[in-house]
């Protein structure tokens, strides 16, 4: 699969009043060279480049609701605040106004930039966030791997332009793809081994070079559908990115920043907490560190993303260098400020001078009118799909938590749809990275206070999964739920949230498997048989042993049902109504012991 060429820019710089950012500020604690101080006097050798970032968009291009449009910043005096960010049109005022005075500004990205994405985006197989990233002239990204949901075609049509294969058009013009290049440099076609979009790409103004490298996380086989990776080998993303690091230089090109979409878990749920601060409440961890420490020291900066949290921290280099690596949580709910000092005379980054901020996209500032335009021009067009009412709710139903309220309730709507599909049916598993939000009572529109749309549970299961049947034993069926704190996903637990009759006990102060008590696993009240038959409903994604499940992949009696959002919206509909509304489960299937 060629890598697209680069089309022309279609830079339209909006000319926006300034207004005051939120931000917090993390820089290299080293000083900045001393030659860099002169550069007032001297001001030819070094050039300060701005490099703005963001990831994880997910097709967001209205202001996400609920805690999904929401950062936490902590306070002078050490409480927090909560504030309400997000929404392309706000976005792209921020950037906007964050490039005036910068003649040298990249914008870059770290993935996941489309895909599980609401009806507005998700509809039109993404076709609206890629007019958007157009319009925020996007530089740059990685792929992440929610760009391959639908497959390398897909997004090799994402990158080229062109219809749909099997929905056409959706205007009456031709969809022209993105003017940015997508990075896969570890995504490599089993025929020909090679990337199957362009490895790296390279910034020129005037004299100043910066390379980007993208790749997305190794694991991406296992997290997305079988079919969207077919052909396909994911590589490490450290030997890789270290290959094209030593390709650049060969080219002269001595500065090089990361797009790696792989990221860590910050010791802080607030966007601007002092990752370098010594003591607890400080630090970073998950896969991001290892792969930090292992990429060549000739890399200057790691823009990274996938797991949705928000941190701009130093990890040392191979050499002991800190080096800045950035993530801008998701949604579009903040960006990354980065200055990047480029030393003309080594054509490399005064690394020590790096300085860099998660600010966050308030909704204080003036809506940028071209992307109010888009997205009433994709609104028009959905709007006879989304605003249909599909149930009613008598509270919001929120997707966070161990075991969440809209996690049950969609592994309810799955028992319901699979008791109908075979009645022996006995009970149904739900990913918990497939409840992409929960639902708000609030209205969102016209619809009235309660009312859930198509759209809204679009918004909550977006992929198109269905909804499987399939016989295991219960000595398998206890292996899943073990399987949840083992093995893959030993270090970061998945909870898969249980349908209701499912009880038991999750014992965090032990380690591993056993934080499953095996002896408190109840099912309608009756203890699991380990040789009994149970019937089990899950996505189609789980049934193919995702999400580090190998056990539900090894299921008999397949039965392939309905997809998975017509299942909740039956649900819905038989179970709720505008004078009876359904209320949100009361999350007890799972004790928590911590």
């Amino acid at each position: 699969m060629p890598a697209a060429p680069r089309r022309t820019r279609r830079r339209t710089h909006a000319l926006l009043a300034s207004a005051a950012g939120l931000a917090t500020a993390a820089a290299l604690t080293a000083a900045l060279p001393a030659d860099a101080h002169e550069a007032q006097h001297r001001p030819g050798r070094y050039q300060d480049v701005q490099l703005l970032s963001f990831n994880d968009l997910h097709g967001n291009l209205e202001p996400p609701s609920a805690s999904s449009g929401r950062v936490t910043e902590l306070q002078p005096d050490g409480t927090t605040k909560t504030i309400d960010a997000g929404g392309v049109e706000y976005l792209a005022t921020h950037l906007r106004q964050a490039r005036q005075g910068h003649r040298y500004s990249i914008t870059a990205a770290g993935g996941d930039l489309v895909g599980a994405s609401p009806l507005l985006s998700g509809l039109f197989h993404d076709e609206p966030t890629v007019e958007a990233l157009n319009k925020l002239d996007l530089d740059v990204t990685s792929v992440g791997n929610h760009e391959f949901d639908e497959g390398a075609k897909e997004l090799a049509r994402l990158q080229n332009g062109g219809c749909h294969p099997k929905d056409g058009c959706y205007t009456d013009q031709e969809f022209e793809g993105a003017d940015f290049p997508y990075l896969a440099a570890n995504v490599l076609d089993d025929k020909t081994g090679k990337p199957i979009l362009k490895p790296y790409w390279v910034w020129k103004k005037k004299d100043v070079k910066i390379g980007f490298i993208g790749v997305t996380l190794e694991g991406t086989p296992g997290i997305v559908s079988a079919d969207g990776v077919k052909g396909l080998s994911f590589k490490d993303e450290a030997e890789t990115i270290n290959k094209y690091a030593k390709v650049l230089q060969r080219q002269g090109v001595q500065s090089i920043v990361a797009l790696i979409h792989e990221g860590g878990y910050p010791a802080s749920g607030s966007y601007n907490y002092d990752c370098d601060s010594p003591g607890a409440g400080s630090g970073i961890s998950g896969p991001i560190v290892d792969i930090a420490k292992t990429v060549t020291p000739a890399v200057d900066a790691l823009v990274t993303g996938h797991t949705h949290q928000a941190y701009v921290c130093t990890i040392p280099d191979p050499s002991g260098r800190p080096r800045m690596v950035t993530s801008a949580s998701s949604f579009g709910r903040l960006y990354t400020d980065t200055t990047l000092t480029y030393d003309r005379r080594t054509g490399d980054i005064a690394r020590t001078a790096v300085q860099s901020a998660n600010h966050v996209v308030t909704r204080d500032v003036p809506k940028a009118p071209d992307m109010t335009d888009l997205i009433s021009r994709w609104n028009t067009l959905a709007a006879p799909i989304g605003n249909r009412a599909i149930g009613y709710i008598s509270a919001d139903i929120g997707n966070t938590g161990t075991e969440s309220p809209m996690g049950d309730l969609i592994a309810d709507a799955q028992l319901a749809h699979g008791r109908e599909l075979d009645p022996r049916t006995s009970l149904a598993l739900m990913n918990p990275g497939g409840v992409r939000a929960g639902l708000t009572y609030a209205a969102k529109g016209a619809e009235g206070d309660g009312v859930v749309t198509y759209a809204e549970g679009f918004t909550v299961q977006p992929f198109a999964n269905t909804v499987n049947l399939q016989d295991f034993t219960g000595a398998q069926l206890v292996q899943v739920l073990k399987e949840q704190v083992s093995g893959a996903n030993a270090a970061a637990p998945k909870i898969l949230q249980p349908s209701a009759g499912l009880t038991y006990t999750l014992d965090l102060t032990k380690s591993g498997a056993d934080r499953v008590v095996t002896d408190s696993i109840r099912l309608n009240g009756a203890p699991i048989d380990p040789a009994a038959t149970y019937r089990v409903a899950t996505n189609s994604f789980l049934a193919g042993g995702g999400d580090g499940f190998p056990t539900l992949g090894q299921g008999t009696g397949d039965v392939v049902g309905a997809d998975d959002l017509s299942a909740l919206e039956k649900y819905l509909t038989a179970n709720s109504s505008a004078a009876s509304p359904i209320a949100p489960p009361k999350t007890d299937r799972i004790t928590v012991v911590q």
